[in-house]
C-alpha cells in the first residue's frame, strides 16, 4: 500500500511532465521565431536622458539567444559608462497565447524585476515597462539594432533613450 501511495503521484507527475502539446509548441515556436531578427551578439552605443535633462552616453553589449527548443528568447545586456557598469539586465521573452502577444520578463542586477506586455507591430518589437512608457526595437536600413525609449506626455511621446548596435 505504501508503494502505491508513492507510485501514483509519481506516475501522475510524470504524465504531465513529459506530455507535450505539439500544437502549442508549434504556435509558440512560430510566434517566437518572428522575433528572430534580434537574435545574435550586438555591440554599440547610445544615450539616455538623465534627471539633469542632459543626454548621457554609454556603450552597450547584448547577447540574445533562442532557448528551450526555440520557445523563448533570452536577452542579456550590459551597458558601460565612464568605464563602469551602469546597466546589467536579463530578460526572457515568451509568447502569450492568451492575447497573441508576448511577455517580456525583465530582471535587473539590483534585484528589481517585472513582467511586461510586448507586441510585434510592423516588424518592430514594442515593450511597455509602464503605462506611459514604451521601448521600440527594430533593425534599421543598415541592419543595425535600433532602439528608442519614449514616455507619453499628454498626447505626445517624448524620447528619452536611443541605442544603435551592430551585429558581431
Amino acid at each position: 500500500m505504501k508503494a502505491l501511495t508513492i507510485l501514483f503521484p509519481l506516475l501522475f507527475l510524470a504524465h504531465f511532465s513529459f506530455s507535450q502539446e505539439p500544437e502549442t509548441d508549434q504556435v509558440n515556436k512560430k510566434a517566437i521565431s518572428s522575433l528572430g531578427f534580434i537574435v545574435g551578439d550586438w555591440e554599440g552605443e547610445g544615450w539616455m536622458m538623465g534627471r539633469d535633462g542632459q543626454k548621457h552616453s554609454f556603450t552597450q553589449r547584448e547577447t540574445i539567444n533562442f532557448k528551450l527548443d526555440s520557445t523563448v528568447i533570452l536577452v542579456e545586456g550590459v551597458g558601460m559608462a565612464n568605464q563602469k557598469v551602469y546597466h546589467n539586465a536579463m530578460a526572457i521573452i515568451s509568447h502569450n497565447k492568451t492575447d497573441e502577444n508576448f511577455r517580456f520578463h525583465s530582471y535587473l542586477a539590483n534585484g528589481r524585476s517585472g513582467e511586461y506586455k510586448a507586441e510585434l507591430i510592423d516588424g518592430k518589437l514594442y515593450w511597455y515597462p509602464a503605462d506611459q512608457m514604451r521601448y521600440i526595437i527594430y533593425l534599421n536600413e543598415n541592419g543595425q539594432w535600433y532602439e528608442t525609449g519614449e514616455m507619453k506626455r499628454g498626447e505626445d511621446w517624448f524620447q528619452f533613450f536611443e541605442m544603435t548596435l551592430d551585429r558581431l
